[in-house]
């Protein structure tokens, strides 16, 4: 004789001679006679490791104590416990006790991609679903996302945050940025019009307009956009001589930038600029350029010089003509150059009588009588 105890929190299912025959609740119990007792939680799933969930069931007093469900094929179950999300139950039948706990179930299809509104979308982050059963997606707010359904195109997706369904139908989805872009072309070698090689480096904006056709009618549309630009500046520069690519590089950006607009739009893309970021020359031609350029500085320092003299000439001639014309004009540049004169002087001594100013002018011009 051996006494078993059934707690609170816990159901007993009582078996006699390997046969399930009643579902006891809390107490204390005698086995004996080939009686049995399997002891298992009250708050949990209904699961015996000696009989099947159906045999169980198949008991009144069971069915009677229990809510269940049962889930088809490619279907997954929501379990809510007191209003609660506890879990996801897969396909199959499960079964819990209601006298300790309401149990709820919300079931979803799982062989449509598409999650119902029924389905919060908080339980796919919470764990209580596999990640094996949904794809989730992220998309930014200046991205676009391309859904597939078995490797077919389904749907383009603004922002947001999106689950979907990946047990029946294959789901796959890739990110398409739609913001301006830059693309570096660099590095051409290029001989222009008067056999001249140049190395150009070519920048380029753009952004993507269809999302789609960049996948269904473009193969690498980046590359093609490459080599467009390539041909377009292969076409300007062969054409144009080394002086007209130096002294006017706008020119040649409206003209390549007007190619490869054309051409972005074949490929499902806006072009917005096309700079030319850097012209470089050969040495050689490098340092000719040099010449000509510090050659052309000095005429144009030359020139400058020469105007300038004539400028002071010019000005020394309208002076001396106002000095003849007025008296007083020539005497206050008199006391000028006395003023400078006494400036370099430390000490000026003279003797005799007279005034000092007209001494001081007498020994001027006597100086300037001995130059001459």
């Amino acid at each position: 004789m051996k006494f078993v105890t059934v707690n609170e929190n816990e159901k007993g299912l009582l078996f006699k001679k390997g046969r399930f025959t009643a579902l006891l609740g809390a107490g204390r119990y005698i086995t004996a006679g080939g009686r049995q007792i399997e002891i298992i939680p009250a708050d949990g799933e209904l699961v015996s490791k000696r009989c099947r969930l159906e045999t169980l069931l198949a008991d009144e007093g069971v069915s009677a104590s229990v809510t269940y469900v049962d889930v088809p094929d490619g279907s997954i179950a929501i379990h809510y416990r007191d209003g609660v999300c506890v879990g996801a139950l897969t396909h199959g039948k499960h079964a819990f006790f209601s006298d300790v706990h309401k149990h709820e179930f919300v079931t979803a299809d799982m062989t449509s991609p598409d999650v119902s509104d029924e389905i919060p979308r908080y339980v796919f982050e919470s764990g209580y679903i596999s990640h094996a059963f949904f794809v989730k997606v992220e998309v930014a707010e200046y991205e676009r996302a391309r859904l597939y359904f078995n490797k077919k195109l389904d749907r383009v997706l603004g922002p947001g945050t999106y689950y979907f369904w990946n047990w029946v139908v294959k789901v796959d989805y890739d990110i398409v940025d739609m913001r301006l872009c830059r693309l570096d072309v660099t590095g051409q070698e290029i001989m222009t019009q008067d056999k001249v090689s140049v190395r150009v480096n070519l920048v380029c904006s753009y952004r993507v307009t269809d999302c789609v056709g960049i996948m269904t009618d473009v193969d690498d549309f980046t590359s093609q956009l490459y080599t467009a630009a390539q041909l377009a500046l292969r076409e300007y520069i062969g054409k144009s001589r080394l002086d007209d690519i130096i002294t006017d590089k706008d020119a040649l950006s409206s003209r390549v930038l007007d190619r490869v607009r054309i051409k972005g739009r074949e490929f499902c893309v806006e072009v917005t600029d096309a700079d030319i970021k850097d012209i470089i020359l050969p040495g050689e031609v490098r340092d000719i350029m040099n010449t000509v350029l510090v050659a052309e500085k000095k005429a144009q320092a030359n020139v400058i010089t020469r105007r300038e003299e004539v400028a002071s000439t010019r000005s020394l001639l309208n002076t001396a003509k106002l000095m003849e014309e007025n008296k007083t004009l020539y005497r206050l540049k008199e006391l000028e150059f006395i003023e400078r004169i006494c400036e370099n002087v430390g000490s000026l001594t003279l003797s005799g009588s007279g005034d000092i100013l007209s001494r001081l002018t007498s020994l001027i011009k006597a100086g300037g009588d001995e130059e001459k």
